[in-house]
């Protein structure tokens, strides 16, 4: 496990001195041309929006999560992530009873979840 740490380290660090840059080399899948639906029809169709962790974007905590993914296991770092989330969710429901805006609880909770996807947490 050690060595694989050391491994993953080793892809993350900084080439290029003063001029900056990276060996890290980050690819994007292409995707196939589709008509795309309009998210009027989505609606209708009952398909959500949002992303399930395995289709995540990489973002810029992408690479520490992958490095907790080694150190913790799929399944504490996955425990882990339940915790924070839920414990984010309590506060910002509590912030919302507070604000007196307790109706936008869930577009808040949603939107905290497209910018973790966003930073790269949900990897």
């Amino acid at each position: 496990t050690f060595a694989l740490l050391i491994a993953t380290a080793a892809a993350f660090r900084v080439a290029g001195g003063a001029t900056g840059g990276s060996s890290f080399v980050l690819s994007r899948r292409t995707s196939i041309a589709v008509a795309p639906q309009s998210s009027t029809t989505r609606a209708a169709a009952g398909v959500s929006n949002m992303r399930m962790g395995s289709q995540a974007k990489f973002g810029v905590f992408s690479p520490a999560v992958y490095a907790a993914k080694v150190v913790l296991g799929q399944d504490k770092l996955n425990k882990i992530r339940g915790k924070a989330i839920s414990l984010h969710s309590q506060y910002i429901g509590e912030f919302c009873e507070w604000a007196g805006a307790y109706h936008l609880r869930t577009k808040l909770i949603k939107k905290a979840k497209v910018n973790g996807d966003t930073l790269g947490f949900l990897v």
